[in-house]
């Protein structure tokens, strides 16, 4: 993804910084009120492990009204480690790059807004799935932040971000909910490990492997498609794929990072098609119900030459 004006810059580098996290599915969970004097890390001791991970999301959610949509920083010295790392190619490390970008950008756009879409937590990770609009009445961008924690305070930050097309091959937008339940409600918490497994197992075999015949295997008769450029459905995978895997014989997919939650499982990974080339960054969304796959969503971003820190997108 290439920034082609610098309001455009600015806004894809708010992506990197910013610690982003979503209203969507967010455990009802209790913030204590933001004060100099208070300490993250004393708010999160206690915690037992549910209520960390609701915790860690609500935390991510009073960042990103607060920093982006409201212009206050003090989010940031509460919530965010002063040695915060960030791997979005377009901003440097430090909390206070991320307090001076979001001055500017709500300075710039102030209506800038974060549609969250859904939003899951495992061990120390937070991720979240939205819909980021800097000028209303633009489709704006799809995008995907991954958040460490540390100590109750963000530490580390990833993402990925893919302009919203005007169409769709499978007529279905990138965010929707299409599988029955269609609710955003997070599945049943005493399923996650299930789930992941089985989505693991899955990616490796039709990713890593280019095994095709895994689509019987793992993915349900109803399946609905969010990546914009292939059909809907289990002929819609078979085919976009099978024509991927052909174009691309030589195709690379290194999984990095997998996170799950109920019938959500993420997988961010760095995608080679060719030796040689610096690849793409992206995350692929899996929800899985009754021991099938039967939606997906991901967003895609090219792995660009330079960066403004040392770190990389992984």
């Amino acid at each position: 993804m290439t920034p082609t004006t610098p309001a455009r810059r600015a806004l894809v580098a708010v992506l990197a910084s910013a610690a982003l996290l979503g209203a969507a599915a967010v455990p009802a969970v209790a913030i204590p009120a933001a004060s100099a004097s208070a300490s993250a890390s004393a708010d999160y001791a206690g915690y037992g492990d549910q209520a960390r991970l609701g915790y860690q999301k609500a935390v991510a959610v009073r960042v990103l009204k607060g920093v982006f949509e409201q212009g206050d920083t003090e989010v940031v010295d509460r919530y965010v480690r002063p040695d915060y790392i960030q791997h979005n190619p377009l901003a440097p490390d430090g909390a206070e790059t991320l307090k001076n970008l979001g001055v500017a950008v709500h300075q710039q756009f102030p209506d800038f807004a974060y549609g969250i879409k859904r939003v899951i937590s495992e061990g120390d990770l937070v991720l979240v799935h939205s819909n980021v609009v800097a000028t209303p009445g633009t489709r704006g961008q799809a995008v995907v932040d991954i958040f460490r924690f540390q100590g109750g305070k963000i530490a580390e930050h990833w993402d990925v971000g893919q302009d919203v097309p005007a169409t769709s091959a499978n007529g279905n937008d990138m965010f929707s909910t299409e599988s029955w339940p269609r609710t955003e409600r997070l599945g049943p918490g005493w399923l996650t490990a299930y789930n992941k497994k089985l989505v693991v197992e899955a990616f490796d075999q039709l990713l890593v492997r280019k095994d095709l015949s895994a689509v019987d295997r793992f993915w349900g008769t109803e399946y609905h498609q969010h990546n914009p450029n292939i059909a809907d459905g289990v002929a819609g995978v078979k085919s976009g794929l099978g024509a991927y895997f052909k174009a691309f014989p030589q195709l690379k997919v290194t999984p990095k990072r997998v996170i799950a939650e109920g019938d959500l499982v993420a997988v961010h990974s760095h995608y080679v098609n060719a030796p040689g080339e610096r690849g793409q960054a992206i995350v692929d969304l899996f929800r899985v119900r009754g021991g099938k796959i039967v939606e997906h969503w991901d967003v895609i971003q090219d792995v660009p030459a330079t960066s403004a820190n040392d770190n990389g997108m992984f």
